[in-house]
């Protein structure tokens, strides 16, 4: 296996680089895996197995990802070399995205791998699946019709018919507008029973093609039937076996449609069974019962009268215990490339006679026994080890349905993508395509293609720049927008398309609503909260006081920062905004400034300011004027006059002090409240009458005699 790929970071999202890296099917056939990477999109284009490797060699090269980074899987088709591994990558990986087929691929796929799990001839430990985690891999698969656009996280994507086998499809992809074409396996070639593959009516940007058979030219239809019929007769004629290994679904229906049909026209052959043995045959003949929409109109007409699929020359058999081996007949058997089941048990039993023969009927991988017995050795070895010689007779006649140098000249020629990548083909027939290709095209001016022939594991990279727009909605979109205005809204990204509006358009146009977010923050705080009223003044000018009962319970600065008061503590709330935090930043400012205070100067600030701006002038008696700082600093419904005329009282939560204006004394239980009402009486008396102050403080001493303090006041 590949050693996997430093961890890297993912590329950015606005990222204009394209990376087309084939896991399987690079310069090969089988294990088909493309990765396509586009705007931090990773998209895995089948995963199939090599037919020709066992065990976990047959997997495609997916230690060069991360399974947990893959978004989207589009399989082609249900042949094992495009399917094969799909319950590994499902259940044995990290795998969290979404997986995609037409409805007849995903009903032939259980089938299909069941019948590859059981006749696997390897050990349990190399297993890449067990049958139930092929069963629970079903689940997670979902379907899609043909022309149906899906969008799964802005990549966009929709399939055509790809002619090939039932439900075959070939996915056009699109991220933030630029289109992709995965062809899988295509045949642009009508037969018995499947319509030829479409082409798109949207060219693309870039097209994965497979080039399978190189620059090769298929006979025409009615040849290579004529050639296949007459192989098998003659066989028959001297008394042979005739082997016709094949898939249990694909080519196989379309040659038995042809057996049926030449049998009905010669009746001499009539006693000669034709066996078609697959344990699916049943099973199978049911899904291209239940999907003839989905072949060519002769079906579609043929199946409104009589059933095509129901045979009358042709028997199924299960196993070789149903086989009566007495006489000359003719057995399609699974697996097309005879690396184990009933193929491969009916070759070794028939190969060393040479009145016997075995007509290849598809293409066949590297590393398989059908292509080795094509080279005609003198022996082959079999499973058990043991060398038989090689005297059947062996034939290819190839009705694999893929497309020919002529058809793909044909698609190319009509879609003319600029980017052209080539995958699932030998690396002879695949250089041989691509000189081809170029030669045809190197004259025309026209036609600008670059042409890629990339081995598993090489990356193509592509670069596709193109302009960002934004498309204005709602209440913006009113009016028109004149040059040098500008627009101001918010900018929605869906996918890979943007929209301009206005909050208020939020629900119209998506699933989002606007919220209010509420800031709290709470504040240790042991202070007189009436200092937080007059503080913010200072700060804030007008202050909103917020009143329960009466009595003030907080401050509202700026029109947006409450600050309530608590046991112990402030709280400030307010709503989240940039012009909002910096003005509750001012008030905790504020807020720390008081609780930090602990040697009276914000007290001594109030009155600085107090008398600064003359708002007690020397007209005002030390009573009237200490009463109106108490209000001011206390709120009026905390300060009272006492009936006595020369004491007030001042309440805090319940706690109230009472101030004699005669010897300034404070009468309080609560040692904080009697402290700071002390400390604002001191300091105004200090403020209005500084010398009689000091005098008071202690008898001074006047030419070395002690003086009274009537006598230094006269």
């Amino acid at each position: 296996m590949a050693t996997k790929r430093a961890a890297s970071s993912p590329a950015p999202e606005e990222s204009d680089g394209m990376i087309i890296r084939p896991l399987g099917a690079g310069q090969e056939v089988g294990r088909s895996c493309i990765m396509l990477e586009f705007k931090n999109k990773k998209i895995m284009l089948d995963c199939g197995i090599h037919p020709g490797l066992p065990g976990l060699e047959a997997l495609p090269y997916t230690d060069m990802i991360d399974a947990s980074e893959v978004d989207l899987i589009l399989i082609t088709h249900f042949h094992l070399d495009h399917c094969g591994a799909l319950p590994w990558f499902l259940e044995k990986t990290t795998f969290r995205g979404r997986v995609f087929m037409t409805h007849a691929t995903k009903a032939i796929y259980r089938w299909l791998l069941s019948d590859y799990v059981k006749v696997s001839n390897i050990s349990a430990d190399q297993m890449l699946y067990t049958e139930k985690e092929l069963e629970n891999s079903m689940s997670k698969i979902e379907t899609i019709n043909f022309h149906q656009v899906t969008e799964v996280g802005g990549v966009k994507f929709w399939c055509y018919n790809a002619g090939h086998v039932l439900g075959a499809a070939m996915f056009m992809i699109e991220i933030a507008g630029v289109k992709i074409l995965y062809t899988g396996d295509f045949s642009r070639q009508e037969d018995r029973h499947l319509m030829a593959a479409e082409i798109p009516p949207v060219s693309p940007d870039v097209l994965i093609m497979e080039a399978t058979y190189g620059t090769h030219i298929h006979e025409k239809r009615d040849v290579r039937e004529a050639r296949f019929t007459g192989i098998i007769h003659d066989i028959i004629n001297r008394g042979g076996r005739c082997l016709i290994p094949v898939f249990a679904l694909g080519r196989a229906q379309e040659l038995l449609l042809i057996l049926d049909e030449y049998w009905a026209n010669h009746p001499e052959l009539q006693e000669v069974p034709i066996y078609y043995a697959s344990s699916l045959a049943k099973k199978c003949m049911s899904v291209y019962q239940t999907y003839s929409n989905a072949m060519n109109e002769r079906i579609q007409r043929q199946i409104s009268v009589s059933n095509p699929f129901i045979f009358k020359h042709i028997s199924n058999l299960k196993s070789m215990e149903h086989f009566d081996d007495i006489g000359p007949s003719v057995v399609m058997a699974s697996p097309g490339m005879m690396q184990s089941g009933l193929s491969r048990e009916l070759f070794e039993n028939w190969c060393t006679d040479r009145r016997n023969g075995v007509i290849i009927a598809g293409y066949c991988v590297e590393g398989t026994l059908a292509k080795h017995v094509m080279s005609e050795p003198e022996e082959v070895a079999t499973l058990s080890g043991q060398r038989l010689p090689l005297k059947m007779s062996v034939h290819y006649v190839s009705f694999s349905a893929h497309v020919d140098y002529e058809q793909i000249s044909e698609f190319v020629r009509v879609l003319k993508p600029p980017q052209v990548v080539l995958v699932h083909g030998e690396a002879t027939e695949m250089g041989r395509l691509r000189s081809a290709l170029v030669r045809e095209y190197e004259d025309n001016p026209n036609v600008k293609m670059s042409l890629h022939t990339p081995a598993n594991t090489q990356a193509v990279e592509l670069c596709f720049r193109g302009e960002k727009m934004a498309k204005v909605v709602g209440v913006l979109a009113a009016e028109e927008p004149q040059d040098g205005t500008t627009v101001s809204g918010i900018l929605i990204k869906r996918g890979f398309k943007y929209h301009l509006m206005a909050p208020s358009d939020l629900p119209n146009y998506t699933d989002l609503a606007r919220s209010i977010v509420t800031q709290k923050q709470c504040v240790p705080y042991k202070s007189l909260f009436s200092l937080v009223g007059y503080y913010l003044r200072q700060l804030a000018g007008e202050v909103e006081e917020i009143k329960d009962n009466g009595t003030i319970v907080g401050y509202k600065a700026f029109k947006t920062v409450t600050v309530l008061k608590g046991v112990q503590k402030v709280t400030l709330e307010w709503t989240a905004n940039d012009t909002n935090d910096m003005y509750a930043d001012a008030v905790l400012s504020v807020l720390m400034q008081i609780e930090g205070d602990t040697t009276g100067n914000a007290l001594s600030v109030a009155l600085s300011n107090a008398t600064s701006a003359g708002k007690y002038d020397d007209s005002d008696k030390f009573p009237v004027r200490l009463f109106k700082l108490l209000v001011d600093i206390f709120g009026d419904a905390r300060v009272a006059r006492l009936p006595t005329g020369d004491s007030m009282s001042v309440t805090v939560d319940s706690n109230v002090a009472v101030v004699s204006t005669r010897d300034l004394s404070v009468d309080c239980d609560d040692e904080t409240l009697q402290q700071q009402v002390s400390g604002i009486v001191r300091r105004l008396h200090a403020a209005l009458h500084p010398c009689k102050a000091v005098l008071k403080k202690e008898a001074l001493v006047v030419r070395d005699k002690p003086v009274k303090e009537e006598e230094l006041v006269a």
